[in-house]
């Protein structure tokens, strides 16, 4: 490690030579200038770690110097010396920025000591420095690390969901695809909506998982070909309970969870299992019940064909306020026709359930 950089600003010739050799002699390496203006220019092409200054000085004082010094490097520390035995002009230097002050005439054995400690002084601000930035280094790695272990979790969780929902797609082949399709479309109008994106992957789970109670409704009501009598709609009916129950027990579908328990609830209150209405019902189950409607008149039913998007527009507006919100309505009945038939020809080929959810 090379010698300490001591810079002495004096308009006193005798004093900065007298000061230099002590320090020099004590393995310090010194430069000496007259004025705060010469140790500015100094300092602007020269490196030091203890300034050493006179009060009083022509051109540019030692209060001077010590501004534009806190400015340009406010790690080196500043020893202002003075021959006026004025508490309040040292004070005043300390509160300015200065590291100490000695008054002349000086001990030499208190100049050694002031040094000494300004020096300690710049050492541990530099350490503390040095480890600040590889604090943040390190801290700024880790938070990598961890999000691409949250991500490739995430992924993993998806794929299992994914999985989930080919099961029941297995269990009712009549609506095989739908879980994909309505999450394509429940998407496409939340991001017209410009929710956070932070919302976004949890709308898609609860979309995609909103039938995943039928798992545990009997296939003798679930694949019935005719109309389900009372009994068997009130069955059908506790899929959306025994759907929210089954996620509730996953912590990082708790939001979904909601949304799936929600999602035949009507606008105006008529539907199940709550009887909610308007707000009371989530944002995510408002926009699913659209997406929901529109898959079902652009499938194909054992009583009819598929119907037209044009179809679908008007039966959504003319349900607006009743069956659904009128603002996701305005939302849906904004974006272009075409949309929906590319979601539909694209989420059975190209589905991604984590992608889906924060597709641009």
């Amino acid at each position: 490690m090379g010698k300490a950089q001591v810079l002495i600003v004096d308009d006193e010739e005798a004093i900065r030579e007298v000061v230099s050799t002590l320090l020099e002699n004590q393995g310090y390496h010194c430069s000496a200038v007259e004025n705060g203006r010469l140790a500015v220019e100094h300092l602007k092409s020269n490196s030091t770690d203890v300034v050493l200054s006179d009060m009083l000085m022509p051109e540019m004082d030692g209060l001077q110097l010590l501004s534009w010094l806190r400015g340009h490097d406010a790690e080196v520390p500043m020893i202002m010396v003075t021959a006026m035995h004025d508490v309040s002009t040292a004070l005043e230097s300390i509160r300015c920025g200065a590291y100490d002050y000695i008054l002349k005439p000086f001990e030499k054995d208190q100049l050694f000591l002031s040094v000494r400690r300004a020096l300690e002084h710049r050492r541990l601000l530099l350490e503390n420095r040095h480890y600040q930035r590889n604090l943040e280094q390190l801290v700024e790695q880790r938070t990598g690390q961890l999000t691409k272990a949250l991500s490739e979790l995430e992924q993993s969780y998806d794929a299992t969901l994914e999985a989930l929902g080919g099961a029941l797609d297995l269990k009712d082949s009549e609506t095989v695809g739908h879980c994909k399709r309505v999450t394509a479309y429940t998407m496409a109008m939340a991001k017209a909506m410009t929710l956070p994106v932070e919302t976004l992957p949890q709308i898609a789970r609860a979309a995609f998982l909103h039938d995943i109670g039928k798992m545990a409704i009997p296939d003798r009501i679930l694949q019935k070909p005719g109309p389900l009598d009372d009994e068997e709609r009130a069955v059908m009916r506790t899929h959306c309970e025994i759907g929210y129950k089954m996620l509730l027990r996953i912590p990082f579908l708790r939001e979904a969870a909601e949304i799936v328990l929600s999602h035949q609830e009507f606008y105006d209150g008529s539907g199940y299992p709550r009887s909610l209405r308007r707000e009371e019902i989530p944002l995510g189950a408002r926009i699913f019940a659209v997406a929901d409607a529109v898959d079902a008149m652009l499938s194909d039913r054992p009583y009819r064909k598929a119907l037209s998007v044009n179809h679908a527009r008007q039966e959504v507006k003319r349900c607006s306020g009743t069956q659904f919100d009128p603002k996701v309505v305005e939302v849906f009945l904004c974006l272009p026709e075409s949309i929906w038939l590319e979601l539909r020809e694209n989420a059975q080929e190209h589905f991604r359930l984590a992608s889906r959810a924060v597709l641009v």
